[in-house]
């Protein structure tokens, strides 16, 4: 009697025959260990999602406990700071930019002037080395992004042209660019130098 006592399983023992043992070799992976499937939904984003985050992000705030809405206020603040101080330095950057090649530019205007000059003597015949020099000139002064401007016929417009003489004109209606004396160049909105015109006026 005590041998068959011995042999029974205490209460809570469990008992597997072949069928649990299958049972378990096949039964779904551990709640702990994540499938492939679902690391791969875990990866991916949707639109909605992206557009949320920010109100997420306010809702965090209104949400979180009274220790914690001021860091998060904080944090907020410090992000807003860092974004208005990179904008700030991409525009200086710009900015710094245009004025470099802005005096560049300018260093080069005398010698496009004689350029102009030389070429309403006839001197910059085609095909020669001093036309295959000025063409070379132009094209890094358009590189640059510089623009020349005033020609005649033109509008006067006293913003951009400087009059350095008016010459009444019958048939006249408006001040009108009769002669161009010095061309004008600017770069993007900064004036390199302002064209020095004639300007025809209307006759009294």
């Amino acid at each position: 009697m005590a041998d068959k006592d011995f042999d029974k399983p205490e209460d809570g023992d469990e008992v597997l025959g072949e069928e649990g043992s299958e049972a378990n070799a096949s039964g779904p992976a551990p709640q702990g260990e994540p499938t492939e499937a679902a690391e791969n939904a875990a990866d991916e984003l949707t639109i909605e999602d992206i557009l949320g985050a920010e109100q997420s992000d306010e809702a965090a705030v209104a949400d979180a406990p009274e220790e914690e809405h001021d860091l998060l206020l904080d944090l907020k603040r410090v992000q807003a700071e860092y974004a208005n101080y990179r904008r700030r330095t991409e525009d200086q950057r710009e900015v710094e930019l245009l004025r470099a090649k802005g005096s560049v530019a300018k260093g080069l205007l005398p010698v496009l002037d004689d350029l102009d000059r030389a070429e309403k003597h006839g001197d910059l015949v085609e095909g020669s080395a001093l036309a295959a020099i000025a063409d070379k000139l132009r094209g890094v002064v358009a590189r640059l992004g510089v623009e020349r401007y005033a020609e005649a016929g033109d509008a006067f417009d006293p913003q951009q042209h400087e009059a350095i003489f008016q010459a009444p004109t019958p048939g006249t209606t408006e001040p009108t660019i009769l002669e161009v004396v010095e061309i004008g160049y600017r770069l993007g909105e900064i004036e390199l130098r302002p064209a020095k015109v004639v300007v025809a006026v209307p006759a009294e």
